[in-house]
């Protein structure tokens, strides 16, 4: 029988053999649905472990992509297990750089975690439009809307999506985040939240449910 504890701490320590292997064990016992969500779960509080090092400085940029993405491979071993249902999706999130700004490993790394923690995430990619957010948000109404962005001007092109977003009754709640954002710069554009890491974001978007 698979060990929760043992799967989440493998996967907060980074041990991706480990990892992979205890799934494939456990897969390999045709686990019922249930089960393997909670091996899915497991693994999700394992990425909360990564989240929380890497706030505390122990881990950083290149392990949270990693984690993201080994994550990413265990879900793949379980899926056979988890039926037509999958996991259960915790939202929509629209994603994207804001226009003017290229730099995406930000985003990329919230995207991942997002992902690992439940979030359907729709990611428009980098230099997006104030009416493509528009557009986009008014089509799939998701709950919540990211912005990234890591150049200064970026606070002004958050401000003019946000505006924008308002201005046709939007009400998805909003997180921005990169390198420039701060509590001002939030207030200032009309985002419900900032942050300025993606562990952080997630833990933000949790608690909007």
């Amino acid at each position: 029988m698979l060990d929760l504890n043992i799967l989440t701490q493998a996967l907060g320590d980074l041990e991706e053999d480990q990892v992979i292997e205890l799934l494939k064990e456990f897969a390999a016992t045709n686990p019922s649905e249930n089960e393997a969500l909670e091996a899915v779960a497991a693994c999700q509080r394992g990425m909360a472990i990564v989240g929380d090092l890497f706030e505390n400085g122990e881990y950083f940029i290149g392990d949270l992509i990693f984690a993201g993405e080994f994550l990413t491979e265990a879900i793949n071993v379980l899926k056979p297990s988890l039926g037509s249902g999958a996991t259960k999706v915790m939202g929509t999130i629209l994603l994207g750089t804001v226009q003017g700004d290229l730099h995406d490993i930000g985003k990329n790394i919230f995207k991942s975690m997002s992902e690992a923690a439940g979030y359907e995430v729709i990611d428009m990619g980098i230099d997006v439009k104030v009416e493509i957010f528009v557009t986009k948000a008014k089509e799939i109404k998701p709950q919540i809307i990211g912005m990234s962005g890591v150049l200064t001007l970026a606070i002004e092109s958050m401000k003019e999506t946000v505006d924008a977003l308002k201005a046709v009754g939007v009400e998805s709640k909003i997180i921005i985040g990169g390198n420039p954002v701060t509590k001002e710069s939030c207030a200032y554009v009309g985002a419900d939240a900032f942050t300025t890491n993606a562990a952080e974001g997630i833990k933000i978007c949790q608690g909007w449910e």
